[in-house]
């Protein structure tokens, strides 16, 4: 038995949430559909919402042959087949109402927000957060579309029901084509203009939403082939690791190439043979290699560290371009100017140098912090889009080849070495150690000082947490290793790493010297 499909339409106060409606039944007497509507208004103060509630039946009249169907005046729980707001509270408000199911209802929500006056009332930040209204959104729907709504009608210059509107259109809810709401909106006037503009900019939105589940959907299903890997990996080097850990084995390997050259990406292989052998020879060894497939992950990572010449490289890619003139909806005939600022300093010119050169320069710049001198550094704003500013990034960018030569890359060496030996070390003891202390390379990232401090604090873990100990078995040892990790991701000063190693009965990381600076103080008049 055909039923009608019901909408619930929620709008704050001035949104036109009854113009809203209008329209829908307008569209419905326009395709030749029977429509019902009623609305229960809310209250000021941003304490609810105006409700509009809508049946339309998705049979014609010239189908029906004169019979009318009976339509509902409000809304009954678990059968809405749409909840359209214009508010994101307000969205988990009406679900929480119990209109929406996840068998049924498509939600179609902005995912901007008017505070309320609870939220307002607050001595500090009252705000309710946004990811768990999200979660009740999609726990809650069938199918839903979450856009940012209050933008689209900055854009267009309009109000949220036309952008509404376009909304509903595009999630192929309703058995009406596109000139159907258009016609709704037609006209001459400049806010009809801007309507339509609304219109379109949702419609565009949320059919690219649809089209992404659709494709996600098709990749997913079991009977969907599976792509083919985008990067290759050398046939000799496949055939040495097993086959789960192929693609992301081709994806570091890939990554090296680019970063360096083929050899570079060899030595990431040699160095996960060696991890991989000395695994198999450890006790209750698996076929799978665990550790060695961790491993890749972060030793590519690592190994493809940050630099100028990597910063180089990727400011001057022809796909950075392409990505900047897409975000700035860049129109024919129209320039596109892009200024790179960058602001080297002496650590950064340093790990460029050779070795002595670098200590002899970084000693330099220390002398000068302690004489109360500011770190040197050398701002520098370069035209991406000029001739000379392209060239001077692409000529830096082709000084990889003198990478191998700089100070930070022995260094990047060396403390990858260490680290891979203290993998090696532990896979002798337990393989469940040695998985934790290869998953501790991802306490390398970013740049800078949050590279420094990834690498002291990895570093610290190696040479004393994971040192063998007599007070605790090798699978208490790797659960400290696992907490210890995870409590210095959590915070950039370090403060629950610190905690962490002082309730497991380990080392605190060394105080680091810092300069002290004696600074005059201006309102004390100096002696005569």
């Amino acid at each position: 038995m055909t039923q009608a499909v019901s909408i619930l339409l929620c709008a704050l106060g001035g949104e036109g949430g009854g113009v809203l409606a209008d329209w829908l039944v307008d569209v419905a007497r326009i395709a030749d559909y029977p429509a019902q509507a009623t609305s229960i208004p809310g209250v000021a103060q941003r304490t609810g919402a105006t409700t509009y509630y809508l049946e339309i039946y998705p049979v014609s009249n010239s189908q029906l042959k004169g019979q009318k169907p009976v339509l509902g005046l409000n809304p009954l729980p678990g059968r809405l087949d749409a909840l359209v707001s214009s508010e994101l509270l307000e969205t988990a408000r009406q679900i929480g109402n119990g209109f929406a199911s996840s068998d049924r209802t498509c939600v179609i929500s902005s995912s901007s927000r008017a505070l309320t006056t609870a939220e307002k009332m607050v001595m500090g930040d009252g705000r309710r957060q946004e990811a768990p209204l999200l979660d009740v959104i999609s726990a809650n729907s069938l199918r839903h579309h979450v856009l940012d709504m209050a933008s689209l009608c900055q854009q267009a210059g309009t109000m949220v029901s036309a952008v509404m509107l376009g909304a509903i259109a595009a999630s192929g809810l309703l058995p009406f084509e596109r000139r159907h709401y258009e016609a709704v909106l037609s006209g001459n006037s400049a806010s009809a203009k801007a309507s339509l503009r609304g219109f379109t900019l949702a419609f565009e939105r949320v059919n690219l939403q649809r089209e992404q589940a659709t494709y996600v959907e098709k990749v997913l299903s079991p009977a969907a082939p599976k792509a083919s890997l985008a990067f290759s990996l050398p046939t000799q080097v496949a055939q040495q690791f097993p086959q789960h850990s192929h693609e992301l084995l081709a994806l570091a390997f890939d990554r090296l190439v680019q970063y360096q050259n083929e050899n570079y990406a060899q030595l990431m292989v040699t160095r996960l043979l060696k991890l991989k052998a000395i695994e198999l020879a450890s006790p209750g060894a698996s076929a799978d290699c665990p550790v060695t497939t961790e491993a890749i992950r972060w030793l590519a990572l690592w190994m493809a560290f940050d630099d100028i010449i990597q910063v180089a490289h990727l400011k001057s890619k022809a796909t950075r371009w392409q990505r900047v003139s897409n975000e700035v909806k860049l129109k024919e005939g129209e320039l596109l100017k892009v200024y790179d600022h960058f602001k080297p300093g002496v650590p950064e010119i340093a790990a460029m140098l050779p070795s002595s050169w670098a200590q002899g320069l970084l000693r330099w710049d220390r002398a000068r912090i302690l004489k109360g001198k500011a770190a040197w550094s050398m701002p520098i704003k370069l035209a991406r889009h000029s001739v000379v500013g392209l060239v001077s990034l692409r000529i830096l960018a082709a000084m990889r080849a003198l990478r191998p030569l700089g100070s930070r890359y022995a260094t990047e060496q060396s403390l990858i070495e260490e680290w891979l030996e203290g993998i090696g070390q532990a896979c002798l003891r337990s393989s469940a150690l040695a998985l934790e202390v290869a998953r501790c390379g991802q306490l390398i990232k970013g740049y800078g000082s949050t590279n420094e401090r990834g690498k002291d604090n990895l570093l610290h873990i190696l040479r004393t947490v994971c040192q063998p100990a007599t007070d605790k078995s090798v699978d208490a040892q790797a659960a400290v290793v696992a907490q210890i990790r995870k409590a210095a991701l959590q915070d950039e000063k370090g403060q629950s790493f610190d905690l962490a190693l002082l309730q497991h009965g380990a080392p605190a990381r060394p105080v680091k010297e810092q300069p002290i600076l004696w600074m005059k103080n201006p309102r004390v008049k100096q002696a005569s």
